[in-house]
């Protein structure tokens, strides 16, 4: 017999914002072929449709460094041809793209599994403060390598922030503010009362800032996907923000002889090993801290662990939990 969202409304289903993380969607070593990328993301939504079958609602987003990077790297070949677009507008390119193939493919293993829910995606802006000291320091690199003389042509054409990378040349970087507000959340709140599977909030959203007027922008900008993630997540008044990444378990010292794995750790106890440096702000610590704001915020509990836990992770056999 089908299970329909009828009867969704009645709030007692515990509500889960799922925040993918990218090898949800593209492995380490791919091309990053339509084929490939549609393969994860089935994998990945008959993961969240056993999810949805344990008789949770969800919220998806996603990341999508890899695919902006695809996109900003045909933007760099094709320059001469064609003009090149903008990074916000990149950013909502992905959004579709992404949520073009978890939307269908979500669809198909419900239809398998036997459920019926609507799932739809939005592409998301995200207002960030025009003031955010991000704007001062850009430190999020994007994009594809260049050469010492390519750097110093966009430097001087683009006026982009372009560092030196290492041995592998030079890359871009971008600010990365603080997201504030959800421009969408309205429409993202009253679709997700209904019963609907909502995809939102890729890639940390689309940044845009708010004119004196009232009307809104895009910035050349990345908001991290975690933050946004939070923000997502206590919009739809989520019981659980459930970070999926590449790891079972958030560990300390690690890759150390005395590493040391962690289950269930206090708010305390997450702000304590963040503020030790136990998570690197380019892997784990931006996770560490969306988790610590979103159960200050209101929220239950926040999990983070891989793809194939998270079922086990929900009825705490998995994953690290802070709460």
């Amino acid at each position: 017999m089908n299970t329909s969202f009828a009867g969704v409304r009645s709030g007692a289903l515990k509500k889960i914002l799922i925040a993918l993380g990218g090898n949800a969607i593209l492995r380490h070593k791919e091309k990053g072929t339509a084929e490939e990328q549609f393969e994860n993301i089935k994998r990945t939504c008959r993961h969240m449709v056993r999810i949805l079958k344990d008789g949770y609602r969800i919220a998806i987003t996603h990341g999508n460094g890899p695919q902006v990077g695809d996109i900003l790297l045909r933007n760099e070949k094709c320059k001469d041809i064609l003009p090149p677009m903008p990074l916000d507008v990149c950013g909502a390119e992905s959004q579709g793209m992404i949520g073009y193939m978890l939307q269908q493919s979500m669809r198909n293993e419900m239809h398998e599994a036997g459920l019926e829910f609507p799932v739809v995606t939005l592409v998301t802006q995200v207002v960030v403060d025009k003031n955010d000291i991000a704007f001062r320091k850009p430190t999020k690199p994007i994009g594809p390598f260049f050469t010492a003389l390519e750097a110093e042509r966009l430097r001087r054409e683009k006026n982009w922030t372009v560092v030196d990378d290492g041995m592998r040349g030079y890359r871009r970087v971008v600010p990365s503010p603080q997201p504030k507000t959800i421009v969408e959340r309205d429409s993202i709140k009253t679709l997700f009362e209904t019963g609907t599977v909502v995809i939102a909030s890729g890639g940390g959203g689309v940044p845009v800032i708010a004119r004196e007027d009232g009307s809104l922008e895009g910035v050349e900008a990345v908001v991290d996907k975690d933050f946004t993630a939070e923000l997502f997540a206590r919009e739809i008044g989520a019981d659980i923000l459930l970070m999926l990444t590449d790891v079972r378990n958030v560990a300390v010292n690690f890759g150390r002889p005395d590493q040391k794995d962690l289950d269930d750790i206090t708010v305390a106890e997450a702000t304590k090993y963040l503020a030790e440096g136990q998570f690197p702000l380019g892997s784990m610590g931006p996770k560490i801290e969306a988790a610590i704001r979103f159960v200050k915020g209101g929220g239950e509990k926040a999990i983070v662990t891989s793809l194939e836990s998270a079922r086990q992770a929900l009825a705490g056999k998995a994953g690290t939990l802070i709460h």
